[in-house]
């Protein structure tokens, strides 16, 4: 079965308002950044995203908020986005902060159709509020639910027709996650191989998970913090 699609903007052109989408990366490292970008370009609106961040104000998802796409926010981490925090300090967005491990369990749970877990994590604090606490093993602990999406965004380095993903290093983070818990899941590659050319132990993501991919026309890979080291001083 070919999955590939032509464009970005096919691909997102079953997106419609109010449609809870999750969305790979971790800061802008691994992003899937021209479905966001084709994303942007459609217009859909009050859309919840769940993600690890919220990007940068010119890139990412810091672009759709801008643009007042999004209704509401699951995010471990907005720091590095001006536009989210004002809006999140002026009530205009809903957010639901989720510390970062359990954000990643929540995903997991819900791809693996788990119905919740308890975890310790945010017990004592604004986290756990309105949920269900139970004392484990002499441990307060928090019972967190399961996170699905009607889409999963994600994005890969390698994959074939079938959908087949290999992730490269850190871009790994919480697309191979996300990409077992959406109802339609779209993958972004940079890289298309024939059917059979990943190695099969390098394959992250099976092709039963994956709706659609799509190979990137380009990439920006835009560093969040650029840090230099200071030139060594011999004197």
């Amino acid at each position: 079965m070919n999955k590939t699609i032509a464009t970005a903007a096919d691909a997102v052109a079953r997106v419609k308002d109010g449609a809870v989408i999750m969305m790979g990366g971790f800061g802008v490292c691994g992003i899937p950044e021209n479905l966001v970008a084709a994303l942007r370009e459609s217009g859909a609106k009050n859309l919840t995203l769940v993600s690890n961040n919220a990007g940068l104000d010119d890139f990412g998802i810091g672009t759709l908020l801008k643009n007042g796409q999004i209704r509401k926010m699951i995010l471990s981490y907005g720091g590095e986005c001006r536009v989210f925090e004002d809006m999140a300090l002026a009530k205009q967005l809903e957010v639901e902060w989720t510390p970062q491990g359990t954000l990643a369990e929540r995903i997991r749970a819900g791809g693996a159709g788990i119905g919740g877990f308890f975890t310790p994590t945010g017990y004592g604090t604004l986290v756990a509020e309105g949920k269900e606490t139970r004392r484990i093993d002499g441990r307060w602990m928090v019972f967190e639910r399961p996170l699905k999406a009607d889409f999963s965004f994600v994005k890969a380095w390698k994959g074939d027709a079938l959908g087949n993903l290999e992730y490269r290093k850190t871009a790994r983070n919480l697309n191979q996650i996300m990409a077992t818990a959406g109802d339609c899941v779209i993958a972004e590659v940079e890289q298309f191989v024939d059917i059979g050319g990943l190695h099969p132990d390098h394959i992250h993501t099976p092709g039963i998970y994956v709706d659609m991919v799509l190979r990137g026309p380009k990439y920006v890979k835009p560093i969040e913090k650029l840090t230099l080291r200071k030139a060594a001083s011999y004197v």
